[in-house]
């Protein structure tokens, strides 16, 4: 039998492509010796401590969780790996957000360290240390591996020194790669390096009147007017995040990090700063940005796009991973109605894995969401079905759609399909915000009624096995008696009339799932109500 490391050698999942080039790369440098074969290989993501951790931050960390897997596996366990997430929370806060208590409190922080504000919560020492420990708990909350750090631990505790020296060094090798990419007024006043104000303690935009880089100091203009050195070293100053981005790289021997399209202008820049320190940039990999519905750019500003709370309150975090894992360099609409092609899309991937041969598997997204040990786990029931049973059964807790579960599914109940338990819960809360709202009921054509009745005779009178595909044949039949030519417009009126939707289910598992005396009333009080 071939092993998987073999088989991930031609594997074409985007994460395994990924691995084979970072591979390359370590194998390369340790062959020039530029690392030592034990080292372990750094997989890293950042986190901009301002605001909550969102759906982006899920999908950077979850993406290059299952790059490290396949990694893990294209090497057979040859190096150790680690994935840290490190923490910009030493930028300064450049506004106070809507969502803190008591917002004007902190407006006099404004521009200071995110970890020299007081937290408005009350419960860390810090707005940068409570929005550190929100990322860690959203992390954890996932199951993640991971390494946290904190930029403002790294500058302080001595870990970025080393870099830090050198850019004093390079400083106008640096300056020499940023200002081309300024506007006249910026390349007057800019500096890589941003000193912390003794006076105020504000991060200063300011330009460095010396950079003296045998003694590791910078000499500039205070807030208060006057002329101050500070070591480049100990947390005295931090970097601009263009430059900062290439001296983390290098001061923490990252091998690969992923990023938004919107650092893709500016990865060179960073490239050439971490060249340009003595080290070797990551392999990078870019994905693109998520769309709304009306196919604009999702903004936290705007609110057009759905939260990673937002959609776990209506389906599974493992159907949030399969849309992070799909093609994630095309960019994709992100709103509530893709929520249940998706789930539904999970379910299919998941009941297919245990049939399939190992090197299929590794191709099959559940794979990847697993690291390679997908649950046990199926559905005898979609996600879409178990929503419009709702729409007819109008429970009011998910044992009453247990009842008709176990009908259509004898063998399954909650003990033993505990995914198909919690989606209960789920289509149950889905239907009831997105799809009862948008519910429009019409009368059937004459055509459409005479055909409806006659399959509610036919439900009444059938005595065959009430399964899924006889029903569908039944329901197939009729439509092709009443002359509809085109059977999709068939089963369209049964949507439109029985259940005030354009599309649904196979009508044949839906009337299998309610029951067939239950849809022949059904179908008997749409027509009695048109």
């Amino acid at each position: 039998m071939t092993d998987l490391s073999t088989l991930a050698q031609t594997a074409k999942a985007w994460p395994f492509e990924l691995a084979r080039a970072l591979e390359k790369r370590v194998a390369e440098q340790v062959k020039a010796g530029e690392r030592k074969a034990d080292a372990p290989v750094i997989f890293e993501t950042g986190y901009g401590p301002s605001g909550l951790p969102h759906i982006g931050t899920f999908g950077e960390v979850v993406r290059t969780t299952m790059v490290r897997h396949a990694f893990e596996v294209l090497t057979a366990g040859k190096y150790a790996t680690r994935l840290i997430c490190v923490s910009d929370d030493m930028d300064g806060m450049r506004k106070v957000p809507d969502t803190v208590p008591d917002p004007k409190s902190l407006e006099t922080f404004l521009q200071k360290p995110l970890t020299s504000v007081p937290d408005p919560f009350g419960t860390h020492a810090s707005y940068g240390a409570h929005m550190n420990a929100r990322l860690c708990a959203f992390l954890d909350k996932f199951g993640f591996q991971y390494e946290f750090l904190s930029a403002t631990d790294c500058y302080k505790s001595g870990r970025f020194d080393a870099m830090l020296l050198r850019a004093a060094e390079k400083y106008q090798a640096i300056m020499d790669v940023m200002l081309p990419t300024l506007g006249e007024e910026r390349r007057a006043t800019y500096s890589p390096f941003l000193p912390i104000s003794p006076s105020s303690g504000r991060v200063l935009y300011v330009p460095m009147k010396k950079v003296d880089a045998a003694r590791g100091e910078v000499t500039f203009t205070d807030e208060d007017g006057t002329d101050v050195t500070l070591p480049v070293t100990g947390g005295a100053v931090k970097m601009q995040w263009k430059p900062d981005f290439g001296m983390r790289w290098a001061a923490l021997g990252v091998d690969f990090e992923m990023f938004g399209k919107d650092h893709q202008a500016n990865a060179p820049i960073y490239s050439k700063i971490c060249r340009i320190l003595g080290a070797r940039p990551p392999e990078q990999y870019v994905y693109e940005l998520f769309l709304d519905e009306k196919g604009e750019k999702i903004s936290k500003t705007k609110g057009n796009g759905i939260s990673v709370e937002q959609w776990l309150t209506y389906a599974p975090d493992e159907s949030l991973a399969l849309f992070q894992f799909q093609k994630p360099r095309v960019a994709k609409k992100l709103y509530f109605d893709v929520i249940p092609k998706t789930v539904d899309e999970y379910l299919t991937f998941l009941e297919k894995f245990p049939q399939e041969e190992a090197a299929a598997q590794l191709e099959n997204p559940v794979w990847h969401i697993h690291s390679g040990r997908p649950p046990q786990w199926s559905s005898p029931v979609s996600f879409a079905l178990l929503m419009n049973l709702v729409a007819v059964a109008n429970p009011t807790d998910t044992s009453q759609l247990w009842a008709y579960i176990t009908r259509y599914a004898p063998e399954a109940s909650p003990q033993t399909h505990p995914l198909l338990d919690e989606l209960a819960g789920y289509a149950m809360r889905y239907y009831r915000d997105f799809v009862l709202p948008a519910k429009t009921f019409r009368a059937p054509t004459e055509q459409e009624r005479a055909a409806m009745a006659d399959l509610s005779g036919r439900l009444k009178a059938f005595s065959d096995e009430p399964t899924g595909e006889n029903l569908q044949t039944l329901t197939f039949s009729v439509g092709k008696d009443h002359g509809f030519e085109n059977l999709r417009e068939w089963f369209k009126a049964l949507y439109e009339v029985l259940l005030g939707q354009e599309q649904g289910p196979r009508f044949g598992s839906f009337a299998a799932l309610y029951g067939v005396a239950e849809t022949a009333r059904l179908i008997d009080d749409a027509l009695a109500r048109g």
